[in-house]
């Protein structure tokens, strides 16, 4: 499977990166995450419930993030296995351009599954990860917020520009930003 998109988020890039960065922010906005843990600068543990059509199944597994360049972007690559639900892996490459005070991220998802999920077909699987894609974003956004007119707001306390935690990908997509963009939309995630 393989995904495309692009988001405009009412907020300055520096900011949106920081954000990408936090495992607070991020296990709030990836659908049925149920945790996140930071391993290296590099690496994540994440957790997450996703349904897709009939077959529901919580999904473990790690993320690696690589090609970092702060704050326009990074490669986030995972894996997951949902037991008898099967598997799910891939990767995103998320990309963030300043667009005025706004910041347009790009992401490019590309995900393989196998077992019971793999034999739902593609439409649903499709569908599936960009419902979780679209999610995952809405929150994201929401958590940022524009800032007041005329006062940047600062990074929240303890977050680096550095990745610490990235996204998990929708499951099929981000099982590593769709099962995080669903590892963030492949457990994630996808940008992640």
């Amino acid at each position: 499977m393989d995904m495309t998109g692009e988001r405009r988020i009412e907020a300055p890039r520096e900011r949106v990166w920081a954000a990408l960065n936090d495992p607070e922010i991020l296990k709030a906005a990836i659908p049925g995450c149920d945790s996140l843990e930071k391993l290296s600068d590099t690496e994540l543990k994440a957790a997450a419930s996703v349904r897709i059509g009939p077959i529901a199944a919580k999904f473990a597994g790690k993320v690696q993030l690589s090609d970092l360049d702060p704050p326009r972007g990074y490669t986030i690559s995972g894996e997951g296995q949902g037991g008898v639900a099967g598997f799910a892996k891939g990767g995103a490459k998320v990309a963030l351009d300043a667009d005025g005070a706004a910041t347009m991220l790009r992401y490019t998802v590309n995900a393989q599954v196998g077992g019971k999920i793999a034999q739902l077909g593609a439409r649903l699987i499709d569908a599936t990860a960009k419902s979780m894609a679209d999610q995952f974003f809405d929150r994201f956004a929401a958590q940022l917020g524009p800032a007041e007119a005329g006062v940047p707001e600062a990074a929240p306390a303890g977050v680096s520009l550095i990745p610490i935690e990235p996204l998990g990908l929708p499951i099929i997509g981000w099982i590593g930003i769709v099962l995080f963009l669903a590892i963030l939309v492949l457990i994630f995630g996808s940008l992640i």
